[in-house]
C-alpha cells in the first residue's frame, strides 16, 4: 500500500506535468497574440498554482522558479514588460527548467541549474535598462530534449464502475466454469479453469485497487469544519486525526461524506460541553474529538469519539416510550445496546433547542440509511459523563461482497459477512418459547432466534415463529447476525461456506420484497437469494 507522501508526490507530478505542457502551448499562442489577456491570465494562474503546490509539498526549487516566471508574466500582463523575442526565449528556457525539475522528482536525479538562466530571469523581473543586451546571451538548449508523457492518467469514476460490473459478471462465469470442470472430471478443463481463476482474481483485485483512495482525502477536510462549528457553538475543540493512510473504495467514501459530517456536528453540538460546564465536571476546557480509521480484514473501521457528557440512557428510554416506539415495560428490560438503536429511528432527537447545526429532527436515521445502502454496520458505545463513540464498519468494496452460503428447503441463500457475528449449533431444548418468538442464551446474552424456513415459506397468518415443534431435527444450525446494536439468530437447514459473491438487484415485482437484498448466481448455475439483514431485524422489532 502506498504511503500518503508517495500518493501526494504522484498526484503533484501528474498535475505539474500537465501544467508544464499547457504552459508551453500557451506561451507559443501568446507569442502569436501578445495582446491576448485571456491567455496571459491562464498562464499567470497556472504558475501561481504550481508555485503554491510545490511549496506546500516541499519542492522549493520548483516553487522559486515558478515564482520568478509568475512575476515576469505579471509584469507583461501589467504592460510593464514587453513580450519581445529575447524575453520569450528566456521564458521558454525557464519553462524548460521547470519541466526538468518536475521530471527529476521521480528519478532522484540532481538537476544542474544554469546560473546564467536564473540571472536572466532576475533581469526580466527587475526590469533593468540593459536587459536587452543580457537577454541576448541566453542559452537555447531545449531542442535536443526528448518528449515524455506522464505515467499517471485521470479516469472518470463511472468508467471504473462499469469495469467493476464487468469483472463481477466474469467472476460469476468463472465460478460456473470451475464447477463444470469438477463435474466433467476433465484434466485439461481443470487446468484451464484453475488458470482462469487466478487471472480473474488478480483482475478483480487490480480493478478494486484502482478505485481505492486514502481516507485522508476526507479526514483532512474536518479541521476547518470542526473549527467553524465549535466557533458557532462557543466551544473549544481539539481534533485528533489518525489512520489517514487507510484506503477505501472511492464510492463508499463519497456516500459516507455527509454521514461523517453529521456525526461530527452531533459530537460538537450534543456531546461536548461548553468550557464552563467542563470545568465544573473537572475536565479540560477544550473538548477532545478523535476521528480514526483502521483496517479490519475485509473491512474499514472508522471511529468518532468525544470526551463529552455521554448519552443519558434513561432519557433515550423515556423518549422511545413517549414516541410509542416500544412499550414501557419492554423498554425497562432492554439492554443498553438496544436502547441506543432508538437513536437511529426517523425524527428521534433529544435536542431541546434548534441551532444552526442541530435540533431539527433530522437525526441519525440519515447516517443509518447511508451505511445500510453500502452493507455496513454502526454501533454506539457511551458512558455518562465520560463520552461517546460511534464505530462504523464499512466494506472496502461495494460490487464484490464476502458472504456466508446456506440452504433452506433446498434453496440457496446468502448473508453478507459484514452482518455475521458467529455460527453456533444448539440443541432444540436450549431454545425457549417466549411469546411469539424463540429465544436462546448465547454467550451470556439473550438473543431472539428465528426459524428462517417458517419466516420465508409460510403465509403470515399461519406463521408460528415461537413454536419449537416446527423445527426439523434435534440440533439447530444458527447464524448470529447483528444490525443496529441488535443481535438475531437465524436457524438454517444446512451451512455451506464463505464465498465472494456479486450481488445483483432483484427484478420487478420481486424487488418489492423487503427481506431480500438481491440475488447472485453460484458456480453450479443455481440462483442464490441474498437476505437483507437490516430488513429482517426491523421486521422483528416491529412485531415486538
Amino acid at each position: 500500500m502506498k504511503s500518503r507522501e508517495q500518493e501526494y508526490k504522484e498526484i503533484f507530478i501528474a498535475e505539474a506535468l500537465e501544467y508544464y505542457d499547457a504552459l508551453n502551448r500557451l506561451i507559443s499562442e501568446l507569442e502569436k497574440r501578445p495582446q491576448d489577456d485571456q491567455v496571459l491570465a491562464e498562464i499567470f494562474r497556472m504558475l501561481h498554482n504550481l508555485k503554491a503546490n510545490a511549496k506546500a509539498i516541499g519542492y522549493l526549487q520548483i516553487s522559486d522558479v515558478s515564482h520568478k516566471l509568475e512575476t515576469a508574466f505579471g509584469l507583461i500582463r501589467n504592460k510593464e514588460l514587453s513580450f519581445s523575442d529575447e524575453v520569450v526565449g528566456v521564458l521558454f528556457d525557464g519553462i524548460d527548467l521547470l519541466g526538468e525539475l518536475i521530471k527529476s522528482i521521480d528519478t532522484d536525479r540532481q538537476v544542474d541549474i544554469d546560473p546564467v538562466l536564473i540571472r536572466n530571469l532576475d533581469i526580466i523581473v527587475d526590469s533593468l535598462s540593459d536587459s536587452t543586451v543580457e537577454l541576448a546571451k541566453v542559452q537555447k538548449f531545449s531542442t535536443s530534449r526528448n518528449l515524455t508523457l506522464s505515467d499517471l492518467i485521470y479516469i472518470q469514476v463511472k468508467k471504473l464502475d462499469h469495469l467493476m460490473n464487468l469483472v463481477g459478471e466474469l467472476i460469476i462465469d468463472r465460478d460456473r466454469i470451475l464447477s463444470l470442470s469438477r463435474e466433467l472430471d476433465n484434466d485439461e478443463l481443470k487446468t484451464v479453469s484453475s488458470h482462469l481463476y487466478r487471472i480473474t482474481e488478480e483482475l478483480q483485485y487490480s480493478v478494486m485497487d484502482a478505485r481505492l483512495v486514502s481516507i485522508g482525502t476526507l479526514f483532512n477536510k474536518f479541521p476547518r469544519v470542526v473549527r467553524d462549528i465549535s466557533a458557532a457553538e462557543k466551544k473549544e475543540i481539539d481534533l485528533e486525526l489518525s489512520g489517514q493512510d487507510i484506503q477505501i473504495d472511492r464510492n463508499i467514501l463519497q456516500i459516507m461524506t455527509d454521514s461523517l459530517l453529521h456525526l461530527v456536528r452531533n459530537a460538537i453540538t450534543h456531546g461536548i460541553e461548553r468550557p464552563e460546564q467542563r470545568a465544573k465536571a473537572g475536565k479540560t476546557k477544550a473538548g477532545m474529538l478523535q476521528l480514526s480509521a483502521r483496517s479490519d480484514r475485509e473491512s474499514v473501521v472508522i471511529s468518532l469519539s468525544d470526551d463529552g457528557k455521554g448519552i443519558d440512557i434513561d432519557k433515550v428510554r423515556k423518549a422511545a416510550v413517549a414516541r410509542q416506539l416500544v412499550p414501557a415495560d419492554v423498554a425497562e428490560g432492554l439492554p443498553d445496546s438496544e436502547v441506543y438503536s432508538f437513536l437511529f429511528e426517523p425524527g428521534f432527537s433529544l435536542a431541546k433547542e434548534v441551532t444552526e447545526f442541530s435540533g431539527r429532527g433530522v437525526g441519525l436515521d440519515v447516517v443509518k440509511n447511508a451505511i445500510d445502502s453500502i452493507g455496513g454496520r454502526i454501533r454506539i458505545e457511551s458512558e455518562k459523563g465520560k463520552g461517546t463513540s460511534f464505530i462504523l464498519q464499512l466494506p472496502t468494496s461495494i460490487a464484490v461482497k464476502g458472504a456466508l452460503l446456506f440452504e433452506i428447503d433446498s434453496i440457496f441463500y446468502a448473508i453478507p459477512l459484514i452482518h455475521t457475528d458467529s455460527v453456533v449449533a444448539l440443541d432444540k431444548d436450549e431454545l425457549h418459547e417466549v411469546g411469539e418468538v424463540l429465544v436462546a442464551d448465547i454467550k451470556g446474552e439473550t438473543v431472539t432466534v428465528v426459524y428462517l424456513d417458517e419466516l420465508l415459506n409460510v403465509e403470515e397468518k399461519q406463521m408460528r415463529l415461537g413454536d419449537k415443534t416446527r423445527l426439523k431435527g434435534q440440533v439447530q444450525n444458527i447464524i448470529i447476525v447483528s444490525y443496529n446494536n441488535r443481535k438475531l439468530g437465524l436457524i438454517v437447514d444446512k451451512l455451506y461456506r464463505q464465498q465472494d459473491i456479486v450481488v445483483k438487484p432483484l427484478s420487478k415485482p420481486l424487488d418489492s420484497i423487503d427481506l431480500y437484498g438481491g440475488v447472485t448466481l453460484l458456480g453450479t448455475g443455481k440462483v442464490c437469494l441474498v437476505l437483507d439483514v437490516p430488513a429482517i431485524t426491523r421486521y422483528f422489532v416491529n412485531r415486538r
